[in-house]
């Protein structure tokens, strides 16, 4: 993997530019779909590339390690070829779904065992098999083991947590460069950056990050809990610390306000479950602000999702028809509504761009921040 930065803004620390992968080019800031299991809940792969014009989607080691399992997807020859799907994949290594079952996985210098929240079965990640499994899979982009640390942790526990992701990056590394590739395409992984909301614990974090950095790196352990102020002080201290030509991947990042001023700070790329999952629970985000489709003021609202947008699904239903859909809970209105939310993600990183390269980026997202996180 490659990355070749292409432009700055003036006004603030915002930037553009393009990866390249063996299964595309990847322009940045971008916003990553996410597949949990195989797919994008809801949508047609031929829609994410045709409509919704997705560069790379991602995928999760800790599910599909349990289903399908390992021994399909090396049958099928990795997750691209499984889920039909040849643009660039991401994985995240499963840490933090295995430290979210807080009462079903015990962690240790070793690794962490866990048991499944499918069948109960116990099982063990360790940086090792870690890697192992995710070349399995056969992503462009894997991540390093770590232990994702909670945003209310204080700050002896923030540092031992540290520590060990420190150690399991180190282990992680060293599998990572004596195996290879199963088929046939380039990988690289991207260490992550700990440290809670501390600020010499990120500056440690980042540091040491970067001895094992070849391509990219990834921010870790925002949006978890800590107010968001937090997480904008945490970028603000990570990001001029890590070299132009790698891109920050920030993980787990999240409403359309966050990515913005994610972008500011010179993050270049973006994650987040929420256009899908709130999409699916009847919440559109638009141009013009936040919508609840099931609200009754839409019923005889017969003008278009988002006249400011650019998805197709934008100038084809209406807002009384979307709110009927949910209300009948006929699963065509999650359909409509994922995509539309998806196609608002990635048209937000693309004004993002046109605004970067044209110079005038940071004064256009203050604008773009007020409208788009108003209540409809």
């Amino acid at each position: 993997m490659k990355f070749k930065l292409t432009d700055r803004d003036r006004g603030s620390d915002a930037r553009c530019g393009v990866i390249f992968t063996d299964h595309g080019e990847i322009e940045t800031p971008i916003f990553m779909p996410v597949g949990t299991v195989g797919s994008v809940k809801g949508v047609y792969h031929r829609d994410l590339k045709d409509d919704i014009n997705a560069e790379i989607i991602l995928g999760n080691t800790y599910h599909l390690y349990l289903r399908p399992g390992l021994d399909t997807l090396r049958k099928a020859g990795g997750l691209h070829r499984f889920e039909a799907w040849d643009r660039p994949i991401l994985t995240d290594s499963g840490g933090f779904q295995v430290f979210s079952l807080t009462q079903i996985r015990k962690i240790t210098e070793e690794g962490c065992t866990f048991q499944s929240h499918i069948d109960g079965s116990r099982h063990t990640f360790t940086p090792e098999n870690n890697v192992d499994t995710q070349r399995t899979i056969g992503a462009d982009i894997m991540m390093a083991l770590d232990e994702c640390c909670p945003g209310d942790a204080d700050e002896k526990y923030a540092a031992k947590s540290l520590k060990l992701t420190q150690n399991w990056l180190e282990r992680f590394d060293k599998r990572f460069r004596e195996t290879e590739p199963l088929y046939g395409y380039d990988q690289t992984y991207f260490p992550i950056i700990q440290g809670c909301v501390y600020p010499e614990l990120r500056k440690r974090a980042t540091e040491h990050a970067l001895r094992y950095s070849d391509c990219g790196i990834a921010i870790g352990g925002l949006a978890v809990g800590e107010p968001v102020e937090k997480m904008y002080e945490m970028l603000e201290i990570v990001c001029p610390m890590i070299p132009d030509e790698k891109p920050r991947y920030l993980m787990g990042v999240g409403t359309p306000a966050n990515i913005l001023e994610g972008i500011a700070r010179g993050v270049d790329m973006f994650d987040c479950v929420m256009p899908t999952r709130n999409g699916r629970n009847g919440m559109l985000f638009t141009w013009n602000g936040i919508m609840n489709m099931r609200n009754a003021k839409w019923e005889d609202d017969f003008s278009e999702l988002d006249p400011e947008g650019t998805s197709f699904v934008d100038h084809t239903y209406t807002k009384a028809y979307l709110r009927h859909l949910f209300i009948a809970k006929e699963m065509f209105a999650g359909m409509i509504a994922t995509e539309h939310n998806l196609a608002f993600y990635l048209d937000v990183v693309r004004q993002a761009r046109i605004h970067i390269k044209g110079g005038d980026f940071a004064s256009w997202k203050d604008e773009a921040v007020r409208k788009i996180t108003g209540r409809l």
